[in-house]
């Protein structure tokens, strides 16, 4: 089987490379082709543009390529550039299967529960939400999630990973609270009431496995735990784990005036939970933040 993966030299592509390499033909899109055989090993392909793959002889696309959204303040040319690196190359991929005659059966595209906008800590949002918050993150998602679905057809089915708080010691959210909750310096941030939806790096890769695998599955699908969790009790539960104090508290004002309108990520959330997996019967292997906190600090 012949797989196209873009984005395999992040932090959820390089460990699901790991799963594929020597399973499948894969075919990795990249803009540096040395970096990613140095990340990636040998026994992948690599092409630094989508005119050089063969989409008629491809069977699955994973798209996980996109500019980081939380490294930087969001100026107007920052979101342009990240809008151009998730909706931009997903129309072009959405553009290449309508054009093949035998064109991919499956197709993973990345989104983020940004979708859902800012929710109320109360409200449980699942798949069937139909109230999100208009907001950059919103309109960014659904854009990048329309891109895919352009290329929905009877012969090829589309997946959109709707992905929380990957929590990784190798990279992402959890890898920049690290240095100041091992100093006892960490602790909430804002009002500490909004909600983290947060999954492991081990269940989102076995989620895309398990996507594949399921051929009869297509749609929105929330990658997050079970069990989200209020900023203060995961600053609160990683402290523990680490066995620091938690005394530092970021204000709302101070997070505003470092990141600007960027800051809506850390002082906003929402209450996701994953219900179209766990209703095809995913089994989370890391349902309590506690336990996947010490898997990844052990």
């Amino acid at each position: 089987m012949n797989i196209l993966i873009t984005g395999g030299t992040g932090l959820i592509g390089q460990e699901l490379c790991k799963f594929l390499v020597n399973k499948y033909d894969l075919i990795v899109l990249t803009r540096n082709e040395i970096k990613a055989r140095q990340l990636l090993g040998q026994n992948a392909r690599f092409v630094d543009c989508l005119s050089k793959v063969d989409f008629n002889n491809i069977d699955i696309v994973i798209n996980l390529a996109g500019e980081p959204i939380a490294d930087k303040r969001w100026s107007d040319e920052r979101k342009q550039t990240i809008i151009e690196s998730r909706v931009g190359i997903t129309k072009q991929i959405s553009d290449y299967i309508n054009s093949a005659q035998t064109p991919p059966h499956t197709f993973i595209s990345g989104s983020a529960i940004g979708f859902y906008g800012r929710q109320d800590p109360s409200v449980s949002v699942d798949e069937t939400f139909d109230k999100p918050h208009n907001e950059f993150s919103h309109q960014l998602c659904h854009d990048w999630e329309q891109a895919a679905l352009h290329s929905q057809s009877q012969q090829t089915r589309v997946c959109l990973l709707r992905t929380g708080v990957v929590l990784s010691r190798r990279g992402g959210a959890l890898k920049k609270m690290l240095p100041a909750f091992s100093w006892g310096m960490g602790g909430p941030m804002g009002s500490g009431e909004q909600i983290m939806s947060w999954i492991h790096i081990d269940d989102m890769i076995q989620l895309i496995l398990f996507l594949i695998r399921h051929e009869e599955l297509q749609g929105a699908f929330n990658a997050t735990a079970p069990n989200p969790v209020s900023n203060k009790e995961f600053s609160d539960c990683l402290a523990c784990v680490l066995n620091r104090p938690a005394f530092f508290w970021l204000p709302e004002s101070f997070l505003k005036w470092v990141f600007g309108e960027m800051s809506d990520l850390l002082i906003y959330g929402q209450k996701v939970i994953p219900k179209k997996a766990l209703d095809a019967n995913y089994r989370f292997r890391y349902q309590s933040l506690e336990e996947a906190l010490k898997q990844i600090m052990h």
